[in-house]
């Protein structure tokens, strides 16, 4: 069990530092106030699919300590927590949706858009509080934050599940996993 967990937190660990490495893949950069289309979310969601939401909630939260130590644009300590840790740690709820094997494209959707809509509420907090601001002024904030947020986030989720559909689809033994590693009842 002791290596399990091990071999675990090694995956953990890789994933987050690939989540890194895989965020300077951008795709546009039209957004003022942060935000990009990246493939930061695919490392995450690989972890929540292969070993469960606990380690996709823990190698989300450590890919927004990362994000946010190299360059996060912080305007005040809840949106921090908001923006950087918290919005990354939610993707990893996406998980539960693929609780019951075998994972399938409609499990994958399913986790993705739990995952992404938890982190698009995050984000659309932290932009009705902090960034409402800039809303033009014939428009309410929360449309602005909403409008702002999808915009990025929408593509970004469908540039995933098309990586993640792929991956499931030339290499299904890549999301199993043995009996023992990732239950539900492994601690981090």
């Amino acid at each position: 069990m002791e290596r399990n967990k091990l071999i675990t937190m090694i995956e953990i660990a890789i994933m987050a530092g690939l989540s890194f490495i895989l965020s300077k893949v951008e795709f546009g950069a039209l957004w003022a106030f942060g935000g990009s289309i990246s493939l930061i979310m695919v490392p995450i969601f690989v972890m929540a699919f292969r070993r469960g939401w606990q380690a996709g909630l823990v190698t989300g939260l450590l890919a927004g300590i990362i994000s946010l130590l190299t360059g996060g644009y912080v305007v005040h300590p809840v949106q921090l927590v908001l923006d950087y840790p918290l919005a990354y740690a939610v993707l990893g709820i996406g998980g539960l949706a693929v609780f019951h094997k075998p994972i399938t494209t409609g499990r994958i959707f399913t986790g993705l858009l739990l995952g992404t809509s938890l982190r698009l509420a995050c984000h659309f907090m932290s932009g009705i509080i902090w960034f409402g601001s800039a809303a033009p002024k014939e428009m309410p904030v929360a449309v602005y934050s909403f409008l702002y947020n999808i915009s990025y986030l929408l593509p970004e989720m469908l540039i995933t599940a098309a990586i993640l559909v792929f991956l499931k689809k030339t290499a299904p033994s890549f999301y199993k996993q043995s009996a023992s590693i990732g239950s539900s009842s492994a601690s981090y």
